[in-house]
């Protein structure tokens, strides 16, 4: 909200969620019925204006997810980006509901198309609206828009109203719509004035109208990306276009410096009342030039579930800043022709771009999901994926590299250590994160605990933990004899003692993997907490039971640009596997931690807590010291 809210901020469907869509409804079914029934003889002419206005409301509610897709891909990659500062979850919420413009739209066209006659018979086109509605936007629409939002930037109005879309310095698409309901009102007035010219003047037609809402969402959205795209070659054929067509950087000096460049789409107003930052065309010639930046850590993980690509940062930002629940069966068919375009692409991409201290991160995506990646039948396929993903790492200059969810799977890659292997002359270097991951389970255990049950099958990440576990006497009681003989020949002799074979799952605590199923959590007794050590949480069946969460842990204060959860885990929480590269590379050890190679579970736990990072644990329960 703005710092003071004044009357009228609240939008008045605000506690309606997405049920607002449903003040949509009857004026869709009485435009839809009236369109059949003229089409169909009536003496009625056909008033296509009306029964535009629901196909025209969904083609600019793709329209803007689009632009808010390509800008976040671009925002996570580009050199050009303009302001280098942090996006945070604050602003993803403020800025969720960039469709309540849209639906405003809608519902003002619906009731001005049934209280005035005239607009009931507009023809499909007609060029002089075209002429009229130009003009009045360069003349009324621009001027009337410039003194507005000088007015609006007043102590008085920009404390009660504009203050709330000047919250976001990092901009944007979305952020040029959000507005209080009060502000958002004037200016669809403003905008109304070339719409009901040409209405009242008979120069209206559908696709002036709806050409025009599309023209000002455009440079809206243009006017508020994070990144130069507009090319210098438009302003060396038509240097006078300076004055006629802004820019991302042009506008991105308002949003840091507030008191410059107030026009709307035209900088012309600028230019004649001496309002224009004077490093205007500076910041545009040196964002366009850009600057390169190497990552330091690649993080690598893949998708999991076909719904999960719109969960992505790339996605629906609402969705992408909050944990990743269970798949719901109108989500999956609705993402389903996505996810089969996401799975045709040959290389990874970008999703994630963050900061801490002077390190660079990024977060780049498989597009394969966890059923390809199970089926072994493109297991082949995969691999050679990460392959180019390390090959592509090394080349760009990075320090280190994580392995998430099942790109570290054993028969995949053996932890990584294959990579190694071919190029033994690779100066990055594979973190499993196997040291960190066990570290944050260990410190899940409630306090007193004496022994734990161990179920999962035998992994690296199994022969560490069962070592530490038995390093602090904890006895370690398994059901699968094979996971038994495994660990018994993995752990030096003097361990086996704390190695124990039951035939009953009466411990308290149980330590689970991939594989936990629904008929192993009836055995548990009421109490039992369930540790994953597993990167994938196991499927909570037991409501008298506590699940605690995948190791993972809190990230610093300082960590920037984090506006996306991972996959299940809260807000400003990241999986230990993650965290471990990040943590690798602050210490700069020089060697890798795959394949057989463990960097050491006390080491890296100290190493995390002395950058920032905070144990985590989703029910606050007693951790062992």
């Amino acid at each position: 909200m703005a710092t003071r809210p004044g009357p009228l901020s609240r939008w008045p469907w605000q506690d309606l969620g997405n049920y607002k869509y449903a003040l949509v409804a009857p004026w869709a079914v009485r435009s839809t019925y009236r369109f059949i029934m003229t089409t169909r003889g009536s003496d009625e002419r056909v008033d296509l204006l009306s029964f535009a206005v629901l196909p025209v409301l969904l083609l600019r509610l793709l329209y803007s997810q689009l632009w808010i897709s390509v800008s976040r891909h671009q925002t996570a990659r580009s050199k050009h980006r303009i302001v280098n500062k942090s996006l945070d979850f604050d602003q993803v919420d403020r800025e969720r509901n960039w469709d309540d413009q849209i639906l405003l739209t809608a519902l003002l066209f619906y009731v001005i198309n049934a209280a005035v006659p005239a607009a009931q018979a507009v023809p499909w086109w007609d060029s002089k609206g075209l002429v009229a509605a130009a003009l009045l936007h360069v003349g009324p629409v621009e001027f009337l828009y410039y003194w507005i939002h000088r007015a609006l930037h007043h102590h008085y109005l920009y404390a009660r109203y504009h203050s709330h879309h000047h919250a976001s310095i990092v901009t944007e698409p979305i952020t040029s719509v959000i507005h209080p309901f009060a502000e958002e009102v004037v200016y669809f007035a403003l905008f109304a004035i070339p719409l009901l010219t040409m209405v009242g003047t008979g120069t209206a037609s559908v696709a002036v109208t709806n050409g025009y809402l599309i023209y000002i969402d455009f440079m809206n959205y243009l006017g508020h990306c994070n990144f130069e795209l507009v090319p210098k070659m438009l302003f060396d054929i038509f240097p006078p276009l300076k004055y006629l067509m802004y820019t991302p950087s042009f506008h991105s000096l308002h949003h840091t410096q507030f008191r410059t460049n107030y026009s709307l789409f035209m900088p012309l107003y600028d230019y004649l009342y001496g309002t224009l930052d004077k490093s205007s065309d500076d910041l545009y010639e040196r964002t366009l030039h850009g600057r390169e930046e190497a990552p330091d850590v690649v993080h690598l993980t893949h998708l999991t579930t076909p719904d999960s690509v719109l969960h992505l940062r790339l996605g629906f930002a609402s969705l992408a800043a909050a944990p990743f629940f269970a798949s719901s069966r109108l989500r999956l068919r609705a993402a389903a022709p996505l996810a089969k375009l996401t799975s045709l692409l040959g290389s990874t991409f970008r999703a994630e771009a963050n900061r801490l201290d002077k390190l660079n991160i990024e977060t780049w995506v498989v597009p394969r999901y966890t059923s390809q990646y199970l089926s072994k039948d493109g297991l082949y396929a995969i691999g050679r994926l990460i392959e180019k993903a390390v090959a592509d790492a090394e080349a760009s200059g990075a320090r280190v590299l994580t392995l998430g969810l099942l790109n570290q799977a054993n028969e995949l890659n053996r932890n990584g250590e294959l990579y190694v292997i071919r190029k033994p002359n690779l100066k990055m270097k594979i973190v499993d994160g196997t040291s960190l991951a066990v570290a944050a389970v260990l410190h899940m255990i409630p306090q007193g605990t004496k022994d734990v049950l161990f179920l999962g099958d035998a992994s690296k990440v199994t022969t560490v933990l069962a070592l530490a576990l038995c390093e602090r006497e904890i006895q370690v009681q398994m059901v699968d004899k094979d996971l038994l003989d495994c660990l018994t020949q993995e752990l030096r002799p003097e361990m086996h003692k704390h190695l124990l074979a039951s035939s009953s799952y009466s411990s308290k605590v149980w330590l689970v993997g991939d594989k936990l199923t629904d008929q192993e959590q009836r055995e548990a007794q009421a109490g039992v907490h369930f540790v994953p050590y597993s990167q994938f949480p196991p499927n909570a069946t037991r409501e008298d039971c506590v699940y605690h969460s995948t190791p993972a842990l809190v990230v610093p204060d300082s960590f920037e640009n984090l506006h996306a959860c991972e996959n299940w885990l809260p807000r400003r929480v990241m999986s230990a596997w993650r965290a471990a590269g990040i943590v690798h590379a602050m210490e700069k050890w020089d060697a890798h931690e795959c394949g057989a190679r463990v960097t050491g579970v006390d080491k890296a736990w100290r190493a995390a807590l002395a950058h920032g990072f905070r144990p985590y644990d989703r029910h606050g329960a007693a951790v062992a010291k």
